[in-house]
This record gives structure tokens, sequence and C-alpha cells, in this order.
């Protein structure tokens, strides 16, 4: 069978997508996912993306990481594929998508996809690390010298720790530059550094609201692909009108034998 594909990115966060619009892809097959997304054997991908139509939205993102499992929510992959859908001619500039955490809400530019990400009622800010869900769990903990911090190690060493191994977190390490920040992501399911982080860079900007860091709102945070900004309305410790906003590129069209 021949699979036509499209590949994406968002601030090199990279994801194959299809549209799966007739269900013909098997989404139980999870050594197909994983040959697909191995940069080596396969096509090469932080995650796999489905389109799928739906009743009560514009369309239905379902989610796989790098290691064939449904993942929970992944901003960069749910703008990538609002671009998709536009480039589809399924949407026009505004538009509404169903994932795995809800329902979200995202405006389409020629130069940008702005997201809007689910509320945050909860975050556990402690000593050394703050840790919340923007539907997907992120530990973040703000370090100095972030260009030579070992991401990977200290990222993987958390991930799997007594607390994390069973469900997993992804893991962010953060320095803010004067009223801006910049960031690198240790990705559960990719179990590795990626490039960029949607649902992260969005736990970074409550994370660094929560202790008090002099940043700006909406805040512009570097990842190692780029720049992306969140915004967001604190209301009696609950944040709302979430925003994640960055660009969403189409690379290539493809198909592959799977």
């Amino acid at each position: 069978m021949q699979l036509e594909f499209y590949k994406y990115q968002g601030t090199g966060n990279d994801f194959v997508v299809i549209d799966d619009r007739i269900h013909q892809f098997d989404v139980t097959d999870v050594q197909k996912i994983r040959t697909i997304c191995d940069r080596r054997k396969g096509i090469g991908a932080d995650g796999l993306m489905l389109l799928r139509n739906h009743a009560e939205a514009d369309f239905e993102m379902l989610y796989f990481n790098a290691d064939g499992k449904e993942g929970s929510m992944c901003g960069n992959g749910g703008r990538c594929l609002v671009d998709f859908a536009h480039y589809l001619g399924i949407i026009e500039d505004n538009c509404s998508f169903i994932a795995m955490d809800g329902l979200h809400e995202a405006k389409w530019t020629k130069e940008s996809v702005a997201l809007k990400m689910i509320d945050v009622c909860e975050v556990e800010v402690n000593e050394d690390f703050v840790y919340l869900d923007t539907g997907s769990p992120h530990y973040v903990q703000f370090v100095k010298d972030l260009e030579n911090y070992p991401v990977f190690e200290k990222g993987k060493s958390i991930r799997f720790n007594d607390r994390f191994k069973q469900n997993g977190t992804n893991v962010n390490f953060v320095e803010t530059q004067g009223t801006a920040c910049a960031v690198r992501t240790y990705e559960r399911g990719v179990e590795n550094e990626t490039l960029a982080c949607g649902t992260g860079v969005t736990a970074v900007a409550i994370a660094a609201y929560e202790t008090s860091k002099n940043l700006d709102n909406p805040l512009s945070i570097s990842v190692l692909g780029g720049i992306l900004k969140v915004s967001f309305d604190e209301v009696n410790g609950v944040y709302k009108n979430i925003w994640l906003i960055g660009p969403a590129k189409k690379v290539f069209k493809g198909s592959i034998k799977c």
C-alpha cells in the first residue's frame, strides 16, 4: 500500500501529516508508526498526525509520538495541522478542532498560526521546579548557561525518576534573557531533546509568571528551532485565554510503501 503523506515543521518540531478523512490508516499498528517516524529507516519525525472529520468541529487531530503510541496534546503539531487543513481547503482563517485534550480554536495567517490552548487550573510550584499540565505534563526548571546544559542526561533522569517513570513527563530547562527567555526540552515519547515543544513553551510562560520572573506577556521564547510566543490571562490562579503563536510550514509531500 502506498501512503501519501506531508512533512511539516513548526520551529523545528517536525511531523508526518496524513489526510485520513476516509479512515484508511491503522492506528493500532504501533510498529508502522515507529518505522515512519524513524530518521534512518523511515521518513523521520518527532511524531505522526492524522487529520479526520469531526461532527462538532472543523476536523479532528490524532497525534502519535515517535515511539508509536498515541500522545497527549502537541501544540506545534496542532498548529501544523491547522496549516494543513487550510492547505486542503477545509478551513479559512479561523477554525476549531478536537484533540486529545478537548476543543481548540485557531487563527491562520500566511506568517503564523495562533492556537488557543486549554485552561490551566493547577500549578505545582516547588523550590527548584514547577510542574503543570498544558495538554501534556511538563516539568520546568530555571537554569544558567542553557547553551551548555546537559539537557539529554538531566532530562532523561527526571523523566524516568520514581515520580514520573510510569506515565512520563516532558522536561524543560529555561534561562531568562532580559524580559524574554530561552528553553530546551526533553520530550517523552521521542525520548530525546527536540528543537521545539509547543506545550512546553506554554508551560514555561506560566511557570515564569508563577515564580515572579519579570518577563513580558506575550512572552517571546527562543527554542532551538526558532521563536514562539505565548500570551495568557490569569484570574484567581487560573490561566485562561492562552495562545501559542508561531510559524507552521509544509516542507514536502511524498508517498511511502507500508
